[in-house]
């Protein structure tokens, strides 16, 4: 079989960095011969230089590869004429002209990491934020009206095919979990502010349809609000969260907070035949080139990666090197091996890369 062909854009800031830690622990858990880096450019030191921040040659890349791996992107000042950011940018395309539908975001308290929620531990905080990706308040993203100065106005658009399949891809992810941690139930809460506005009512209702075809998972729900309550003192009830693209947006990070900051929050953003796999921080130009970056939400994102990659392939050899490298990541944090910074360590990010290696390396596929 020929290999898996990953399109890996380092990016910006940190990016580089963290995205060549996770290729280095990827090629070795799969083997030299699955999985091909073919490495092309893009992001905003790209435009800076070339005016494009999302090259003709590396979106055919993306459009064409089995997967694409993403570092970070975005650098200060580094802006389109209406002041949004150029970095951003560059997954945006690839969300929108992909149709990378479901962005993914698993929160999780690993062992060995202190919650900044006192009393929680590792296995009570174990949930996935699926956000609506194309549509929402995203979908002005270069269509809002900003009149004279004085008024300015972003339109959110929510369409019944938008919410039914985001719908029923997280029903169908939370039939492959084991249920929330507080009561092992197989759920999944629909996060909105349907007391307010039609658009939020809308998506609620389409929610409760597609529900119906899924009696063995409950459903549930909250508005956003409140959510921002409910994952800081109950993150134990939850499984599966889908929400509208900026609510998602927003209590990922959320949720990300609770089990150790961003460092520790992979995402993948899938649609029908395309995924793209990157860590949901940011580029971090502050550190960048000083190997003091985290690369664990890159490499948990190429856990993702593999898993996707397996499933739509039905190649079993992808899912045990995931697993063995999550158990590795898992060994590296739950006995201290190289405590990245934003963990309270002082780890590099080679330290954290070679800590990784060395615990596969004492349990080899």
């Amino acid at each position: 079989m020929s290999p898996y062909r990953i399109a890996t854009i380092d990016g910006d800031g940190i990016g580089p960095e963290v995205c060549q830690s996770a290729t280095r622990i990827l090629s070795e858990a799969c083997g030299s011969a699955l999985l091909d880096f073919v490495r092309c450019d893009g992001g905003a030191a790209h435009y800076a230089r070339t005016g494009q921040v999302l090259p003709d040659d590396t979106f055919a890349l993306c459009r064409d590869s089995a997967a694409i791996l993403h570092g970070a992107a975005g650098l200060p000042g580094v802006t389109y004429p209406d002041g949004t950011e150029v970095g951003n940018d560059l997954h945006l395309q690839l969300r929108f002209r992909l149709d990378l539908y479901a962005n993914v975001r698993p929160v999780r308290l690993w062992q060995g990491v202190k919650s900044p929620l006192a009393g929680w531990q590792a296995g009570q905080i174990d949930y996935v934020i699926v956000r609506e990706n194309t549509e929402g308040l995203y979908a002005s993203r270069g269509g809002g009206i900003n009149l004279r100065g004085e008024v300015a106005t972003d339109t959110i658009v929510v369409t019944r095919k938008g919410v039914e399949r985001v719908a029923r891809f997280s029903f169908g992810l939370s039939r492959k979990r084991q249920g929330a941690p507080r009561d092992g139930k197989r759920r999944v809460t629909v996060c909105d502010k349907a007391n307010i506005l039609r658009s939020y009512a809308f998506f609620r209702a389409v929610c409760e349809e597609v529900a119906r075809e899924h009696e063995d998972v409950e459903i549930d729900y909250a508005y956003a609000d409140a959510m921002t309550v409910h994952l800081v003192k109950r993150p134990d009830f939850y499984d599966v969260i889908v929400a509208e693209n900026m609510f998602g947006d927003i209590i990922s990070d959320l949720g990300a907070a609770t089990i150790g900051g961003m460092g520790l929050s992979p995402s993948a953003e899938l649609g029908e035949h395309h995924g793209l796999f990157q860590g949901a921080h940011g580029s971090a130009p502050d550190i960048a080139g000083q190997n003091l970056a985290s690369p664990l939400a890159t490499i948990l994102s190429g856990t993702l990666m593999l898993q996707w990659l397996a499933e739509r392939h039905g190649d079993e050899r992808l899912a045990v090197a995931g697993r063995r490298i999550e158990t590795a990541v898992g060994e590296v944090l739950a006995h201290g091996d190289a405590v990245p910074r934003d963990l309270g360590g002082s780890a590099s990010c080679t330290e954290v890369t070679e800590a990784v290696l060395r615990r596969m390396a004492r349990a080899p596929a």
